[in-house]
């Protein structure tokens, strides 16, 4: 079920120039309506379901409602964002609870350079066979024979 917002709990993020809901969708589909400072997601049927605005929502006013063999009826996944985790709580629909935790991101968004350690790409080995193209000559590698 896509993500909606209890509208009770919900204060545009004192509004602020983006709602975190905003700042994390990867669809861009929360907006922030200004006349009543709220949030809401503009078109439920684009939604991932990723979860991503209900770990962030700083008031936990986003939900989204689990399918039933997910989450059966009466039954809720609630998850509160720490400084460096996220509590998950699990309602079972006898009532029953679980709680874990994860941890999350602690280095700042592009503070990881993803290559450092790796070796530099050795470009002469682009121009040698057994590459798709051979580059400058114009002529590609032969086809396989059926």
């Amino acid at each position: 079920m896509p993500s909606f917002v209890i509208t009770e709990k919900c204060d545009g993020c004192k509004a602020q120039d983006k709602t975190a809901c905003q700042y994390i969708c990867p669809n861009d589909l929360m907006v922030l309506n200004r006349d009543i400072m709220k949030a809401h997601n503009q078109e439920p049927d684009q939604c991932w379901e990723c979860y991503n605005c209900v770990k962030i929502c700083p008031q936990q006013a986003m939900e989204v409602r689990g399918y039933a063999d997910f989450v059966p009826l009466g039954g809720n996944v609630i998850p509160l964002r720490g400084s460096d985790s996220i509590m998950w709580t699990i309602k079972f629909r006898n009532g029953k609870l679980k709680r874990f935790k994860f941890p999350i991101r602690t280095t700042p968004e592009g503070s990881i350079d993803a290559y450092k350690g790796k070796p530099e790409a050795d470009i002469s080995k682009i121009k040698q066979p057994g590459c798709f193209t051979h580059q400058g000559t114009g002529k590609t590698m032969p086809t396989l024979k059926k």
